[in-house]
């Protein structure tokens, strides 16, 4: 009975999951408000009897997806999200089966193999030393955290400090320099490490957002140095290079926030962007960005292996660690679901050269609206070096206006920024599924409500 419960219910999960692949790039990208609404049809008291499986399914997709936002389609250009590639979404569906807690390898030998070899290729494709230790965690704000606890044990242990065991109570006190243009993730994971959101020493930006090495204070060995590949506005990249050799000489540590920006190094076209990232002491990124792994999956990379252990070590007398990397020497979860899976899905179904292609196309896709725009007498903000494009449709309030009523309407969904002080419209290019059709119609889409704005 329950072998065969299970069969239908899985058979009718693929059925709806493969239905709605096959029919979200028709539907408009935001849900509908009557959609939205709908919602509240989940709504009720905690049901006092156990219902179906094949019912629960049934409600979740009948009322649940008309309302999810069309992020898997061609259309949606907001946030820097991508579309799940087809085998990790495939991935997930059997990792999921699989059911395996990826803390311990002795929990799950394959979980651990698939996520060895998945940070191997992550190392690889960014051109990161090899000696490097690796997690896989959420996204790129867990990831800000991770290389950032270790940068934190690092320089405190020069002190004599051990941070872990004593906390930051009366521990000697470090300095850290962010750009102006810092993202709000990596802000973040300051404050939980207790190092502050805002006791940061701001260096200036350029006009394109990226830190301007000129202006960097006085770095010595008790310095975090935080520098951002793909600024989340311009998509611009700081002067890694000429940061990194002022770092190092000083004996500072290097911390790239590289959520998006850091795969251009994937790209022989894009490469250059990357040049003296490599260079840095830790890196995070995403996979569910531009490697379009489903989500959630965040990737952490760090130089100095024995530091980021140190940060993230366990002690427990119920486990002892093997010879192999123990996945949760590594990572701020212990418990977690195996999502190394679906990255090694993604970059093996990708291989070096559809990696490559993918940041091409959508870059070209990028350059594509800038055009349009330009060419339909709007200003494009940004110098369009990646996958980012900045408008502005005249007036703050009309570019504000023309942003509500593109994502109201639904051929296309794109975001809205404020650049240097003024309301822009941001369009992230990121998704494996967008076509040059999905481009154009979404270029006709946002010239036509502007015009009626601008008349």
């Amino acid at each position: 009975m329950a072998n065969s419960v299970t069969r239908q219910v899985l058979g009718l999960a693929a059925r709806r999951a493969s239905d709605y692949l096959q029919s979200v790039g028709s539907r408009r990208v935001a849900p509908s408000p009557s959609a939205v609404l709908d919602l509240a049809k989940f709504e009720e008291p905690f049901p006092d009897a156990p219902s179906h499986a094949l019912c629960v399914l049934d409600l979740l997709d009948r009322v649940g997806s008309p309302a999810t936002v069309a992020t898997a389609g061609g259309r949606f250009f907001g946030f820097v999200n991508g579309a799940a590639l087809p085998a990790s979404v495939a991935a997930t569906w059997l990792a999921s089966a699989w059911d395996q807690n990826a803390a311990l390898r002795v929990m799950s030998p394959a979980a651990a193999a698939l996520e060895d070899v998945a940070l191997g290729w992550v190392r690889e494709a960014l051109g990161l030393p090899s000696e490097c230790a690796g997690s896989v965690v959420t996204g790129a704000s867990m990831a800000n955290f991770t290389g950032l606890a270790a940068a934190r044990h690092a320089l405190l242990q020069r002190s004599g400090w051990d941070v872990e065991s004593d906390g930051m109570f009366g521990a000697p006190p470090l300095t850290v320099v962010v750009g102006d243009e810092a993202h709000a993730s990596l802000l973040k994971a300051l404050g939980l490490l207790g190092l502050g959101r805002k006791r940061v020493i701001r260096v200036p930006a350029d006009e394109q957002g990226r830190m301007r090495a000129d202006l960097m204070p006085s770095l010595d060995d008790r310095t975090i140095v935080c520098i951002q590949a793909g600024n989340v506005n311009s998509g611009a990249f700081d002067p890694a290079a000429e940061i990194c050799r002022q770092a190092l000489k000083a004996g500072a540590w290097v911390h790239v926030d590289g959520a998006f920006g850091l795969w251009a190094a994937a790209s022989p076209r894009h490469r250059h962007l990357t040049e003296g990232f490599d260079l840095a002491d830790s890196w995070a990124t995403d996979g569910h960005k531009w490697p379009n792994v489903g989500y959630d999956c965040g990737i952490a990379i760090v130089r100095n292996a024995a530091a980021l252990r140190a940060a993230m070590a366990i002690s427990a007398a119920y486990f002892t660690p093997g010879e192999l990397r123990e996945p949760s020497s590594y990572t701020p979860e212990m418990s977690r679901r195996a999502r190394g899976v679906e990255l090694w899905a993604a970059l093996r179904s990708l291989g070096r050269r559809g990696l490559a292609e993918l940041i091409e196309r959508t870059c070209r896709h990028a350059r594509r609206f800038a055009e349009g725009l330009r060419e339909a007498g709007y200003e494009i903000l940004n110098e369009v070096v990646v996958n980012q494009v900045l408008v502005s449709f005249g007036d703050p309030v009309v570019t504000r206006a023309v942003i509500d009523a593109v994502q109201s309407e639904g051929t296309c969904w794109c975001g809205g920024t404020e650049w240097h002080g003024s309301a822009a419209m941001r369009i992230s290019v990121s998704s494996w599924v967008t076509s040059e059709e999905d481009v154009e119609m979404s270029l006709a889409a946002i010239r036509r409500i502007a015009e009626e704005y601008r008349r």
